[in-house]
């Protein structure tokens, strides 16, 4: 396998490294047209055309939108038909995300001034919100869990599921998950049409106020376009990975967690940046005498050849300088006293500290999300959480004493923008 060597002391390093990250989802023009009569289909005839849409994009003969959604008892009857080993898996982890996703409720806070003014902030979760599940090949109940846990933890009054049923085959796992995770309410439909159904709502699917949730490129470009009338989590791009190694961990385990990103689909992203050429160099080994045990061996092999690269750096700091310029979605650390060098960590989705936390733990079982900020959007986003699924609004109470001081101020502003009926609502209290 021919992984890109690449060192920070070419002098073109920075361009190379430049190319290797460059990632654009190109506009399909097709695609988007594709979608946008679509959802303006499903929001014109409704049910209707959700109907039309699932018989010649799943294959199932379904003419009443009620065959759509299933009822809690197969969502049950899934769950407890799980082999033991998957049942204990399946609650385990989802014990786990939740314990997590507990810490990070917000409250709602105030304060009064001296002059009894009233300033605060009340946090309010969301009403309903729409889970998309893909279906097929690509049926993850992790995804489920997180997705839909930190929703119920954030108190959303209801959690609509959509997932496609292609020839009307169903993941047991997957329902299983929505019934631990206490969705409400499933919906067997997929693509562009659930986006539509979600975002629009029609007489028999629910419209929502956010969308969340994983799909291809006909549900990205959807979610795209529904944004403002329904928020979404985020439009995420190909799977990362990047690790940070002292040299001293198992090469063979470096190059495993290389392929648990490389493993996802052709686009994915890995990278290992390290200070020991000498264990780049191993990894490399390791990498070649692996990927032939790898099931998905060509889509690894792929991914690591397009995308991939061993990366010999200066030294650690260096290699934290190069990490918060890539801002991966994935970031390990995999180095002797990972704390040293986490406060140098500025950009990254989620950060798994030494040796023995590999990225597979965080897309499961340890807790944190796994829904994250890719593309180098770790910059300025983060991974999806209880906020996510929650909303502010500002307290304000202004006392009579109050209403003086401020309606100066606020006079003087508004008169200064020209706006002079925000000044005379001032003036008005000023004297009461």
């Amino acid at each position: 396998m021919n992984i890109r060597r690449l060192s920070t002391r070419q002098p073109d390093f920075n361009s190379q490294l430049d190319r290797l990250l460059a990632f654009e989802a190109t506009q399909d023009h097709q695609l988007d047209a594709t979608v946008a009569a679509i959802l303006a289909d499903v929001r014109t005839r409704g049910d209707v055309a959700l109907l039309e849409y699932t018989r010649r994009f799943d294959r199932m003969e379904v003419h009443d939108s009620a065959a759509l959604e299933l009822p809690p008892a197969v969502l049950l009857a899934a769950f407890e038909g799980l082999p033991a080993a998957q049942r204990a898996a399946l609650e385990q982890a989802a014990q786990r995300v939740t314990a997590y996703h507990q810490k990070q409720l917000q409250v709602s806070w105030s304060y009064t001034e001296t002059d009894g003014t009233l300033l605060g902030q009340q946090i309010t979760p969301l009403d309903r919100v729409g889970l998309y599940v893909p279906g097929g090949k690509a049926a993850y109940p992790s995804s489920v869990l997180m997705n839909a846990l930190p929703a119920k933890v954030a108190g959303v009054g209801e959690l609509i599921m959509v997932v496609p049923t292609p020839d009307g085959v169903r993941n047991a796992l997957v329902l299983a998950a929505a019934h631990l995770a206490g969705v409400d309410r499933v919906f067997t439909i997929g693509g562009a049409q659930a986006i539509a159904a979600l975002a629009y709502g029609t007489a028999t699917v629910p419209r929502v106020d956010k969308i969340v949730g994983p799909g291809n490129a006909y549900v990205a470009a959807a979610k795209r376009r529904v944004f403002g009338v329904v928020g979404i989590d985020m439009v995420a791009g190909p799977s990362e990975i990047l690790v940070i190694c002292d040299g001293q961990t198992d090469p063979d385990w470096i190059a495993m967690d290389l392929f648990s990103q490389a493993e996802h689909d052709e686009l994915a992203q890995a990278i290992l940046l390290t200070p020991d050429v000498a264990f780049a160099t191993a990894v490399a080994q390791s990498a070649d005498r692996l990927l032939a045990q790898m099931p998905r061996c060509e889509i690894i092999r792929t991914a690591l050849e397009n995308r991939g690269a061993l990366i010999d750096v200066a030294d650690l700091d260096e290699a934290c300088v190069i990490s918060n310029r890539i801002a991966p979605e994935h970031l390990e650390l995999s180095v002797a006293d990972p704390q040293q060098w986490l406060p140098k960590i500025k950009h990254a989705g989620a950060i798994f500290l030494g040796c023995y936390t590999s990225e597979s733990l965080g897309d499961y079982c340890a807790g944190p999300n796994h829904v994250l900020p890719t593309s180098g959007t770790a910059r300025f986003s983060s991974p999806l959480g209880v906020y996510d699924f929650q909303k502010r609004s500002s307290l304000i109470q202004v006392s009579a004493q109050g209403a003086g001081m401020l309606g100066e101020i606020a006079e003087v502003l508004a008169l200064g923008e020209g706006l002079h009926a925000h000044a005379q609502s001032a003036r008005f209290r000023m004297g009461s």
